[in-house]
């Protein structure tokens, strides 16, 4: 792999050269050496330097979006050939949207340390849009979503169902009421997540079915604030069955019955490149394992 560009994506993301070098194990002025030198190669500036900071000009944005893409698909090379003679071990790049990074990733995470622990996984949390084009730039060897961003081409593999409930607070008025109508639900604060996310794809879906159209909403780019939000009686929400398992034991939420509830959606995976190392295979037939959504749910 190019020298140059790791030094120069490890330069950036640490926003300082003398950071830079002790991560690398190398002296300052030789990771400026490195920089100088890619710069020569591509012909232009691509660092913007103070004494205080460190940042990307126009043309050094360009490069790094590339360099992670490259050290991204040399990382996964180097794990492929190491497979042909050796266990299944090494770095394995996992993200997942945040219902199910957040709440059953841990625990597949940690029945796989227990089988292979020779298999160093690293995991990035973020909403379905950002872990798909993470795995389209390949910065991650998979990717576990709950929703799909329109217009991207990506093959992807449902390996569980997922059930979405709408909850509020067991002092919200909803919660005696036998029969919550359309209107109810309408004039009810919604809380929601960002534009982006599975979950907030699968309520808009859910408003389709129900036909309404909330008056106010509340927006949270993560699940635990929502579930806050609701126990504390902001409004209500839509949540998956796996986060809201505490909740519901210890009584902070409540599900309301209304007509078209539970919402039905799948997790799915998606990857891009078509070889696969033995720990990505040994982490997807986990994914599969059919016994896996009663294992977890006995320890959540």
């Amino acid at each position: 792999m190019d020298k140059n560009l790791l030094v120069f994506v490890t330069v950036v993301e640490q926003e300082n050269f003398s950071r830079a070098a002790k991560e690398l194990h190398m002296t300052q002025p030789a990771v400026s050496q490195y920089i100088r030198m890619l710069e020569e190669d591509v012909g232009t500036r691509l660092l913007e330097r103070t004494n205080k900071y460190v940042r990307l000009n126009k043309a050094g944005e360009v490069v790094y979006h590339h360099a992670k893409e490259i050290i991204g698909l040399y990382t996964k090379m180097e794990n492929l050939l190491d497979d042909i003679t050796n266990k299944a071990k090494g770095i394995l790049t996992i993200g997942a949207s945040y219902t199910f990074g957040e709440y059953v990733l841990p625990h597949i995470i940690a029945m796989m340390q227990n089988k292979y622990p020779g298999i160093q996984p690293t995991i990035t949390i973020g909403n379905t849009a950002h872990i798909t084009e993470l795995v389209l730039t390949h910065q991650l060897d998979i990717g576990i979503i709950e929703g799909m961003m329109n217009g991207v081409h990506l093959e992807k593999t449902p390996f569980a169902d997922d059930q979405l409930y709408i909850v509020a607070s067991p002092n919200n008025p909803l919660t005696t009421q036998p029969l919550i109508k359309k209107q109810d639900l309408e004039q009810s604060m919604w809380i929601i997540r960002e534009e982006g996310s599975g979950t907030r794809e699968s309520l808009e879906n859910l408003f389709a079915e129900l036909t309404i159209k909330p008056e106010r909403t509340m927006k949270f780019s993560s699940t635990q604030p929502i579930k806050e939000a609701v126990a504390a009686g902001l409004g209500i929400s839509l949540l998956s069955k796996w986060a809201i398992q505490k909740e519901l034991k210890h009584h902070e939420l409540i599900i309301l019955p209304v007509e078209g509830t539970p919402y039905h959606r799948q997790f799915s995976y998606i990857t891009m490149s078509p070889f696969q190392t033995k720990a990505l295979k040994l982490f997807i037939s986990l994914l599969h394992d059919s016994d896996l959504s009663e294992s977890i749910k006995r320890k959540i």
